[in-house]
């Protein structure tokens, strides 16, 4: 990991910019966010945080992805989410201090901007529509996972590969998508493997209800198909 060094200052306010916790700012206050951030960059496959460490900033993503997950006593990795640029990570830092009980690996080299939790405590002090931004996100994550947890625990890979895909469709608004991860990692998060996931996308395609081009764009062509199959239990 290592700071960058080129152009800081428009860096910073780019990155700042893109995070809708902070889009609602003036431009003086958005500069007084500006200052308290540092630039990092991040090459693939390196560490941004890991189990165990304590928890002591917020991580906006500026350029690049970063995966979020938890590694197991057997060896097992359970994907919890892939970030994208203008999401951040690290919130329950700006609440609670804790140690990380995950990890964060950037899956390409990688930009983000990173604000101490006591500067951003006193920002929110300051500025309570930043705090409220910021719960709100959170709950929006609470429902996903809970989701998440209700399709594990009732649903097989087939309706949560369905299910995910019409997720996608939905953020997009498009029914022409791009998968946001390897099919190893998407197999993580929905709780099965990439040859299940390779098969049942591969039975999708069979069946006319989607059309695969490369290695991760899907083009949704039954959407009432594959709606039948995300409700089946």
């Amino acid at each position: 990991m290592s700071k960058c060094v080129h152009h800081h200052g428009e860096f910073k306010e780019l990155c700042v910019q893109k995070v809708p916790i902070f889009n609602h700012l003036d431009r003086e206050e958005m500069i007084q966010v500006v200052n308290l951030s540092t630039p990092l960059h991040y090459k693939k496959g390196e560490l941004i945080f890991q189990d165990g460490e304590s928890l002591d900033y917020l991580y906006i993503i500026h350029v690049g992805a970063v995966k979020i997950y938890r590694l197991y006593s057997n060896g097992k990795e359970q994907l919890l989410r892939v970030l994208h640029p203008g999401d951040f990570m690290g919130d329950l830092a700006l609440f609670t201090k804790k140690e990380i009980d995950s990890y964060a690996e950037a899956l390409e080299d990688t930009e983000i901007c990173a604000i101490h939790r006591n500067d951003m405590q006193q920002l929110m002090l300051s500025k309570p529509i930043i705090a409220t931004k910021i719960l709100e996100k959170l709950s929006v994550r609470l429902e996903e996972t809970e989701k998440l947890v209700g399709q594990l625990s009732v649903h097989d890979a087939e309706a949560r590969i369905a299910s995910y895909l019409l997720d996608l469709k939905k953020s997009s608004n498009s029914s022409v998508v791009s998968l946001p991860m390897s099919k190893k990692d998407l197999a993580s998060f929905l709780g099965t493997t990439r040859e299940t996931i390779s098969r049942r996308l591969s039975h999708f395609q069979t069946q006319g209800w989607i059309e695969q081009k490369g290695h991760r764009g899907i083009t949704l062509k039954d959407l009432s198909a594959l709606q039948k199959i995300a409700q089946e239990e």
